[in-house]
């Protein structure tokens, strides 16, 4: 046990919580594998405090303190992550930031606004609605969700076929690096003056140090919409589909094709037997109808059929609904898992197949869909719901769906992450799948961080690969 005593010099005693409900609440996130470690009464990621903080100033003092005992600190935000990002293995300090919620400035001749780190996304985008204006980052947990949390583990959200992901919509952050310094990087539309320093940040998952403050770009609402719900045949007709589409720099705010099986999911109806396509089309309405009779005759060459809005529409109004997951993982053997990467188009189609081939043991049903596009390849989005034995069964059984889903992923040579990022489910593969980048990312590391404090052992800084560059 380290000595809260600095600590206490630098922020009121009533913000350092050790109590067992506080360490406990902190403990677990939305992994389906820390879940089944509640279930079991498992906690093997117990900080040994957890502080909250209201300003930069504070974190700043905070690691400051840390940093100079060598305690472990690990940011949290609100505990969505799936894949157990905020989770620490090293004990210390869990930093909660959901108190930092603050917007500080709304520009609307520019477009921006600035933001503290623990601002829930939803309460933000509803802000800015009664204002006229929409982040366009909508992921499936705004609701539950920080700001700071799409920064760190580099989200993107529904609709990023058109306005892309948060590296697009991020113009500056401001950030405390473990030793205390606070860094503001610069805000202007684009500039060419050496490195993107918030870059270096975007995805960093709290290992070299918290983002505090956000830039991010706004978009006037818009009023005119079309949506379409088509079918096909087959997996491959519809890729074909999304790679003329983008190709041709078409770009619907809203794209998610999925195969038959998760089609029945999709559209509510058990009886659908093709794939489905959901899209959607906005702005200026000539532009938008232009679009729209683009992408279907598109479809229609590649023996898509029109079936009506109403399939997408109704995706629409239940998109940020994760309540059928959540009721089978609160099952004590309840299996499920969402797993999400990326792959060319020469390749997806090869991986979808490996991948829904190689999973299919380790669950009763593998629902696939491609939902984020560009003109390069697009995002596989794999979720598996099955039902094991117990607790304990069920965790072993995710944990082989990890395995197996990540093996296929590098011997295939593709992201094995699209936005969900790291933590520790992902954890020992990151060092196989950046290969010779390590070098560099273990040297920004050691030069951020020496002392390894920030989230250890996450992103493939262990202490052993740490020390090896000093």
């Amino acid at each position: 046990m380290f000595d809260l005593s600095k600590i206490s010099e630098v922020l009121p005693a009533d913000r350092i919580l050790t109590g067992d409900a506080d360490i406990a609440e902190h403990s677990y996130d939305a992994w389906p594998v820390a879940i089944k470690w509640r279930q079991q009464g498992k906690q093997p990621c117990k900080p040994e405090a957890v502080v909250k903080v209201k300003s930069t100033e504070e974190v700043s003092a905070l690691l400051a303190a840390c940093n100079a005992q060598g305690i472990a600190v690990t940011p949290w935000g609100l505990g969505s992550s799936v894949v157990g990002s905020p989770l620490t293995e090293n004990g210390g300090v869990v930093i909660d930031m959901s108190e930092m919620t603050a917007q500080i400035k709304l520009d609307e001749v520019n477009l921006l606004v600035t933001i503290e780190a623990g601002k829930r996304g939803d309460l933000l985008e509803a802000e800015l609605n009664k204002r006229g204006y929409t982040l366009n980052h909508s992921p499936q947990s705004l609701d539950r969700s920080t700001v700071g949390g799409w920064i760190a583990t580099r989200a993107t959200g529904q609709f990023s076929s058109l306005y892309g992901g948060i590296e697009d919509h991020v113009i500056a952050i401001k950030i405390v690096l473990p030793d205390g310094q606070i860094v503001q990087t610069k805000q202007t539309p684009r500039a060419a003056i050496g490195l993107d320093t918030k870059e270096i940040f975007i995805g960093s998952e709290g290992t070299l140090g918290i983002v505090t403050e956000i830039t991010t770009k706004i978009f006037p609402l818009k009023t005119y919409r079309l949506f379409e719900t088509l079918e096909f045949d087959n997996v491959t007709s519809g890729l074909s589909v999304l790679r003329t589409i983008t190709q041709a720099s078409i770009k619907p705010f809203l794209v998610r094709f999925y195969d038959v099986d998760e089609s029945r999911h999709a559209m509510k109806d058990s009886k659908i037997n093709k794939c489905v396509m959901f899209l959607g089309f906005e702005g200026v309405p000539a532009m938008a109808d232009a679009e729209y009779q683009t992408v279907i005759d598109i479809c229609i060459e590649y023996g898509g059929r029109t079936i009506g809005p109403d399939g997408a529409e109704a995706w629409m109004d239940r998109r940020y609904d994760f309540s059928a997951i959540e009721k089978i993982l609160a099952e004590p053997g309840g299996v499920a898992e969402t797993i999400e990467i990326s792959d060319f188009w020469s390749g997806i189609e090869g991986t979808y197949t490996a991948l829904k081939e190689a999973l299919k043991p380790f669950a009763d049903e593998v629902l696939c869909h491609f939902s984020h596009v560009y003109a390069q390849g697009t995002s596989l989005y794999v979720i598996l719901i099955g039902q094991a034995e117990d607790a304990a069964a069920a965790e072993k059984r995710i944990l082989q769906i990890w395995d197996t889903a990540m093996t296929i992923c590098l011997e295939r040579g593709i992201a094995t992450s699209h936005h969900h990022g790291v933590g520790l489910a992902r954890k020992k593969f990151v060092s196989a799948d950046q290969d010779s980048a390590m070098i560099v990312n273990r040297a920004i590391k050691l030069a951020l961080d020496p002392h390894n404090i920030m989230n250890p052992g996450k992103l493939g800084f262990t202490d052993n690969t740490i020390k090896s560059e000093k």
